[in-house]
């Protein structure tokens, strides 16, 4: 069971720097002065990362707690 810790760890880690990720690049658009249409489009573009990270991270944290619960 000690792999599905593990690699729920390694999942969330991964979905945490794509969130990362995704806060730095908007914050570096909002930096940058664009007019708001311009940043709503980055914020458009953003926006399946953001959420496809946060999935991969929940999926990460579901497999931790199965690994802890047959474990």
């Amino acid at each position: 069971m000690d792999i599905l810790i593990w690699s729920g760890a390694a999942l969330s880690l991964a979905g945490l720097c794509g969130l990362v990720y995704c806060i730095l690049r908007v914050n570096k658009s909002r930096k940058a002065g664009l007019s708001d249409e311009a940043l709503r489009d980055e914020v458009k573009k953003v926006m399946p990362i953001n959420l496809g990270s946060l999935f991969v991270s929940v999926l990460g944290l579901m497999l931790v707690i199965v690994g802890i619960f047959l474990g």
